[in-house]
């Protein structure tokens, strides 16, 4: 008979039964981060009508709304040349009534090495379009990660990365989560950072042509219409399920939109 436990991660306490609103970075306004945005408003009411204290959301991102971006993402045409992170999280404001905030700088150590300020948050995610933009962060939560235990404490980075039919979510803990003992389950505190274990797979993929879009006809040959969104939904309900049920057995996911092919990935 076979005796061997399900590999499970169990949430983290403070995300389940929170003090005050979970903190949340947000890092990229595009096609990706603007529809995760969506999400994560339907998900902060969501919680909250549960009895949950929410989310308080903070985005970051430098660029401008340009033509290119009107259609794939949530963007108007009223909107060109407005700061995309404080067009969004007006939007959101205004809408739902909540208090988010929107930086209009990249998520980046400065010139002198020192961390972003508002950097701290109990939850990152990332939807940006460099390798180099991912290992920046991924070198900021290190150094995030040192031992603090206030609220504000990182517990958890969840990346989304794509290309014109393809891409993936991964999910990484900041350090090791507390998990409780299981007779059912074997429970696994450390989940690796996208840069550790994909790494060299991120490094290969950056020969694909990263230059900005002059229309959007030109960024479909780069980004097909609907991978972003597929991607948003599907990784914030990765994220859902964490505040819901309290534990996965699944720490992301790859995505072939062209064959409509999904792979989940376990956790080991």
């Amino acid at each position: 008979m076979d005796t061997n436990k399900t590999k499970m991660h169990f949430t983290d306490n403070y995300l389940i039964n929170p003090t005050n609103p979970i903190t949340v970075n947000l890092i990229g306004a595009g096609g990706t981060g603007s529809k995760v945005l969506t999400a994560l408003m339907e998900m902060n009411h969501s919680l909250i009508e549960l009895g949950h204290a929410g989310l308080s959301v903070r985005l970051w991102d430098n660029d401008v709304v340009t033509s290119a971006n009107l259609g794939r993402q949530r963007f108007a045409e009223c909107e060109v040349g407005l700061y995309k992170s404080v067009t969004l999280i007006n939007r959101v404001n205004r809408f739902m009534g909540t208090n988010w905030k929107a930086e209009t700088v990249k998520f980046e150590k400065d010139a002198l090495g020192k961390m972003p300020k508002n950097a701290e948050a109990t939850l990152y995610i990332s939807c940006v379009d460099s390798v180099e933009s991912r290992f920046a962060i991924a070198d900021i939560l290190k150094v995030q990660n040192n031992g603090r235990h206030h609220r504000d404490a990182p517990k958890y980075w969840l990346d989304f990365g794509n290309s014109q039919h393809t891409g993936q979510v991964i999910l990484s803990t900041i350090g090791a989560i507390k998990q409780p003992d299981s007779e059912k389950y074997e429970t696994v505190a450390s989940l690796p950072f996208v840069t550790e274990e994909f790494g060299e797979l991120l490094k290969e993929s950056e020969a694909i042509d990263g230059t900005p879009s002059c229309s959007l006809a030109e960024a479909l040959e780069k980004q097909d219409l609907f991978i972003n969104s597929a991607l948003a939904q599907m990784g914030s309900s990765l994220l859902w399920s964490l505040f819901r049920y309290g534990m996965t057995d699944t720490r992301g996911f790859f995505l072939n939109l062209k064959d409509f092919h999904s792979q989940p990935l376990k956790i080991a």
